[in-house]
């Protein structure tokens, strides 16, 4: 087989959603993670539920989850990253990932795993877009530059959210999956644009769901509009996908919205950091 011509993925918010420069960049999320006291949990990691605002807003958060990774009990070592992200402007159909090999950040040059690419585009049916502005994938690889030492990435993004779709997604990755040590990561941010009290009250309904790891419940209540998150599908798709690769524990490590970080109470979109493990019974 002909090696794959390198094709990159520029950054289109390095600078703006996250720092540009790789020195404050990988300041920042050191800070991050320097400010959350030391919390490991029991268990073998199997993947993370993370939010993509700009890291202003919830890189805090976003580092309770990111934490885990530091702490040997629950890293296994892991050379897959699987990123599945909400498309939230273009219509790439029901899966879309990107068509290149690599992604760009700040830090250096993500690669993609082409063979697990190749693999669950022919169980599924992956668009890949020549082109993309998805923030809400790219946003979650600097905290995997930093705390991964070596690894490569299978992007998804979910232009359908439906548990069908969900289901879809989560039966192919656990077929492709197999024996890998694969981190599997929900890009989710939570309700946008209520007054605080209210966002807290219906993220709190959405947080229980992960808390009682029960996707099919968290699907129903977004189809409902009792729960809003709006990466909901890939929490439910990440949920099943760990479930079917023997997780038996999910859990919410934070919450915290717009309105904590600056003040204004009035408007806020809601973020929180989650763990999904293997834990013995």
């Amino acid at each position: 087989m002909r090696p794959r011509t390198k094709k990159v993925r520029e950054s289109l918010i390095a600078g703006t959603w996250y720092p540009g420069q790789p020195d404050k960049l990988r300041e920042t999320i050191k800070g991050f993670l320097s400010n959350i006291e030391s919390q490991p949990l029991e268990g073998e990691l199997v993947g993370l539920v993370a939010p993509h605002a700009g890291y202003v807003y919830s890189g805090q958060v976003a580092a309770y989850a990111y934490k885990q990774l530091e702490y040997k009990s629950l890293n296994s070592a892991f050379d897959l990253a699987i990123v599945i992200a909400p498309l939230h402007k273009m219509p790439l159909g029901e899966f879309a990932t990107v068509q290149a090999t690599h992604y760009k950040t700040p830090l250096g040059l993500v690669p993609l795993d082409a063979r697990a690419v190749d693999m669950l585009d022919a169980k599924i049916g992956l668009y890949r877009a020549p082109f993309d502005n998805e923030h809400s994938l790219e946003i979650q690889l600097p905290f995997l530059q930093v705390l991964l030492d070596e690894f490569k990435l299978l992007p998804v993004m979910m232009g359908s959210q439906t548990l069908s779709s969900s289901q879809k997604l989560a039966g192919a990755l656990a077929e492709i999956l197999g024996e890998r040590s694969a981190l599997l990561v929900a890009s989710t941010d939570l309700s946008h644009f209520y007054p605080y009290e209210r966002a807290v009250q219906i993220d709190q309904e959405t947080l229980k769901y992960i808390d009682n790891f029960d996707p099919a419940g968290l699907a129903g209540a977004l189809q409902t509009q009792k729960a809003e998150a709006c990466g909901g599908g890939p929490v439910v798709a990440t949920l099943l996908t760990a479930r079917a690769l023997g997780a038996n524990r999910a859990r919410v490590l934070k919450y915290a919205n717009s309105g904590d970080v600056t003040g204004d109470r009035s408007s806020v979109v809601g973020y929180a950091a989650g763990i999904i493990s293997r834990e013995r019974v």
